[in-house]
Order: structure tokens, then sequence, then C-alpha cells
């Protein structure tokens, strides 16, 4: 589906984003392989995270949507999930693929695990050779690169494990092993990704060291159910952070959003852009770090963004992207070579769609390279069927003068199912 959107506005207003969808993949995997009754608050009910759903049903796990916002896991332990009947379809999910690779390298039967068509383009191995390492039998196109993918479980052993690319997805994939491993497994990285997984696994019960640098995890006898409240997604939240900021006159509230530390590159390049970001009333729900950020329009500078941050903001940098082109002078963003296997390439998609809007932008094999501050003018823009570039350029249409034609649209659907009625919400028409 096409969608219209008319520019120039103001950012006005309040709102609350859609629930963390790292965080809800997360509570209906470890809840269906806890002992008892979890409650999950606050669940994203988005297509990635209605796969995960599905996967755990059909391995016999009792998943019960309790109304708008409440999910029932009635799990069945460590060793309970049953040989799904049918291939296990992650849509698509990478989140939902990578990560139940490592349940099911630990459990005694076959499965097998399919995509669409573009999530059956996305590496696997990288996930793939470090759980057969640890015993696994997994075998799949390109020698387990791709999907279908067919998981036999066995008996694991834990092993030590440098990530040699950052990726929160293999080290969710290698920590879940681990819980059903013969000895401690240990992971390396460097720079640390995202930790919602030793979070609630913790959570939980589980026996997780976090240290510097590493995680290690230790044989559970047990998992035992919890209550999870699931923040706000800061990288749902950060379109409406971006769409503050460059519009001049605006002021919005984004309640409730998780900023956890490993999560919030998308504020601190905001920061350092010059952008007037506060950060207000900082709680904690369930381990996870939660506030209310209040952003006000005005002029942006360029930025460098490179090495050790990237991880921290990878899903951010569509956004950032549309940042850079409204901002004063050069922006660089290398070191994101990552981009290129996501839902799309996002490099390509960013530098096509930008230099539709009319932006000077330099095409990088690892980024981009914006001149910021050039004329833009509406245009016809491609989502790529992914749902943060058709979101980022939402961001960018609304900001110009006139009206831009988005294609296919309803991907947004992936992790943000009412995007354009909440971005509609708070756009006040100049």
């Amino acid at each position: 589906m096409d969608i219209f959107v008319e520019g120039k506005v103001r950012v006005d207003g309040q709102i609350i984003p859609p629930p963390d969808k790292s965080i809800s993949h997360r509570s209906i995997m470890i809840g269906s392989i806890a002992e008892g009754t979890t409650v999950v608050r606050k669940f994203l009910f988005a297509d990635d995270c209605l796969r995960t759903v599905d996967c755990f049903r059909k391995m016999g796990v009792e998943i019960e949507f309790k109304d708008q916002d409440t999910v029932i896991v009635k799990g069945k332990g460590l060793r309970g999930l049953k040989k799904p009947e049918t291939e296990l379809y992650a849509g698509n999910s990478g989140t939902t693929m990578r990560l139940l690779l490592g349940i099911l390298a630990g459990q005694n039967f076959e499965a097998v695990l399919t995509g669409d068509e573009s999530l059956s383009k996305r590496p696997m191995k990288r996930v793939v050779q470090p759980l057969r390492m640890m015993g696994a039998k997994i075998e799949g196109k390109d020698d387990g690169n791709y999907a279908p993918l067919i998981v036999r479980g066995g008996q694991l052993k834990g092993i030590s494990y440098s990530l040699p690319v950052a990726s929160a997805q293999v080290k969710s994939a290698l920590l879940f092993a681990g819980l059903y491993a013969d000895g401690e497994t240990v992971i390396y990285e460097k720079p640390k990704t995202r930790d919602h997984t030793e979070i609630m696994l913790k959570h939980f019960g589980a026996n997780v060291v976090m240290g510097d640098g590493f995680v290690k995890i230790t044989p559970a006898e047990k998992l035992s159910a919890s209550q999870i409240t699931v923040p706000g997604d800061i990288s749902s939240a950060a379109f409406f952070m971006v769409a503050a900021a460059i519009n001049e006159g605006s002021q919005l509230l984004i309640r409730d959003v998780g900023i956890n530390p490993t999560r919030t590159g998308i504020i601190d390049i905001l920061k350092q852009m010059g952008c007037d970001i506060k950060i207000m009333d900082e709680r904690i729900w369930g381990g996870e770090k939660v506030a209310d950020i209040l952003i006000k329009g005005g002029r942006l500078r360029g930025i460098t963004i490179e090495r050790e941050i990237v991880p921290r903001l990878i899903d951010e940098i569509p956004i950032i992207a549309v940042a850079c082109t409204f901002a004063e002078g050069q922006s660089v963003v290398k070191d994101a070579k990552e981009l290129r296997v996501k839902e799309s390439d996002r490099i390509k998609a960013i530098v096509y769609n930008l230099r539709n809007l009319g932006a000077e932008v330099e095409e990088l094999e690892d980024g981009f390279v914006i001149t910021g501050g050039k004329p833009l003018k509406p245009a016809e823009l491609d989502s790529f069927n992914d749902h943060r570039i058709a979101m980022a350029m939402a961001v960018a249409a609304i900001s110009i003068d006139g009206r831009s034609k988005i294609k296919n649209a309803d991907c947004v659907a992936i992790s943000f199912p009412n995007f354009f009625q909440m971005l509609k919400s708070v756009c006040k028409q100049i």
C-alpha cells in the first residue's frame, strides 16, 4: 500500500511509543521455557513478535492474548517443548529465527525454520557456526548460511567464543544454547551490544554473569516464571525524536521509553548535533531503565558516526540519516556495513531516497556522507519493504513543503502498526 504524506509541519504534543520489539520477543521465548505462568504487560502486537508467538504455539506452549496489551505464557520448562508438526515460520523476523536457533539447539527433536523472501537472504552462518561448535546439528542452504534451516537438537557443550560481528542476536542465541550445555559458555564482545537477553534471563533466575567485555552463562536446572512490563521501544521513539528535532518550533514529550544504555546511541548523537533533549523521571521496570524524553526543535549540526557507537544505534541509522540531511554541514556514517544485510540493503535504500528528495549524498561501502542543509523537494520514495526505511522517509516527507509518496508503506506493521496514525496526531500544519 502506498501512502501520501503532506509537509510542512510543526510536531507538538505527547506520545507513548509502541512496546520494545526486542524485549517483547524475549518475553515470549524465555516465558515459554520457564516453569509456571508468565504475564507480559505492554506486549508489542506487531508482525515480527507475532511470528515468535506462533512458533512457540507450534511447539506446544499455551499463549493467551488477555487484552490489547497483555499476554499470558504458560511455560513448559527448559525441556518441555514439543516437536512441531509443521515448519516454524519466522516471516520477516531475524530476531525470531536467530534466537530460536539457540533454543532449538538444546531440544531433543528436529525442527525446520523458514522465513519470507527477505529473511531467506539474510546471513545465518554467524549463528549456525558457533552453535555447531557447541554440538548442534544444523543444515541449510550454502552450508547453513540461509534459511530454510533444519535443526537437530542434542547434547551441547559450553564454549568460549569471541563475536566476530557485533550482534546481540548471535550473543542471545548462544546464551540460550548455554542454558542446555554441559559446562559454562562465555561470550566475548567488543563493543558491547544490547543486553536485554542477559537482563531478562537473570530476572527469570538464570545463572548469568555480565562483565567488562564478556557474558558468562552456566546450565540452568530451571527458569521460574515472572512478570514483565515492556518499556516503550527507543528504536520506534527515535522517529518522533528526529521529527521534533528537525522542525523548528516543535516540542514533543515521549513517555515510558526504554533507555537501556546499550540502546541510547540515538540520544547521544542528537545531543552532539545540538538537539535540545531532556531525559526525565528515570525509573526501573523489570531490570530495564525507563524514562520520559522531551525534545524541542531547532538547528542541528553535522556529525560523524563510527566505530564503538554503531551497535548502540544500528537500527536508528535510517532516521539519523534524515536528521543529517536537515543539519548544517557534513555528516559521515561509517563502520556500519551491517546495514547492508538488514530487511533491505539500508545503505542503498537511504542513499536512493535522500537523493530523490534532492539531498547531496555519497554512498560508501560501510555507510554514507551527507552534506546537509540543502533545499529539499517532495518526491516519490520507496520503502524497499523495510519498516525502518518507510518510517524514516515519512519523517523526511512531513518536514518538506509539498506532498510526497511512499511506496509499500504498510510494511511499518512489522514493528509499528499504528505509526502513521500516531505521526498524524502530532503533526500540526504550518
